[in-house]
């Protein structure tokens, strides 16, 4: 199963969308706001980040950069949450470093399968990797028989 980091300041939208995620079948850990999300980040390392923009503190594009100057997780993917819908919004999203960006409010099919890309494309890209290192593709087939 696949742990979300969801970081969202307003109750409702982050419950809605934390429901959306569990029905969907993965694991949510919800964050209200930067240090929040910080704090659980270094508890569990989750396989995707959604991160609202509009952040109390520090605003979604630092925690960002700050989660992107850190090696531990700077390779997990981040799907930006905003009520910023202009293309130049968007586009400064991209720009900042988010992998995705999606637009309040979330419509659940939308948000499933930008989830679902980007987590294909990490698997994708942790694959490539294993087979271009003989010794991680040993490890990897010597940990995980065929079932």
């Amino acid at each position: 199963m696949e742990t979300i980091l969801l970081v969202e300041d307003h109750n409702l939208i982050r419950e809605l969308v934390q429901e959306m995620l569990e029905l969907a079948g993965y694991t949510v850990i919800a964050a209200r706001d930067h240090n929040d999300a910080f704090r659980k980040i270094e508890e569990v390392t989750p396989n995707l980040i959604l991160l609202d923009i509009q952040l109390p503190g520090l605003d979604g594009y630092a925690v960002l950069h700050h989660l992107r100057a850190d090696g531990r997780f700077n390779k997990i993917p981040a799907l930006a949450l905003t009520g910023y819908a202009m293309e130049s919004d968007r586009q400064k999203g991209l720009e900042a470093g988010f992998d995705g960006y999606l637009t309040k409010p979330i419509e659940r099919v939308s948000l499933l399968e930008s989830i679902q890309t980007l987590l294909a494309k990490r698997r994708s890209s942790s694959m490539n990797k294993s087979l271009q290192n003989p010794q991680t593709a040993t490890r990897a087939a010597s940990t995980n028989p065929p079932s």
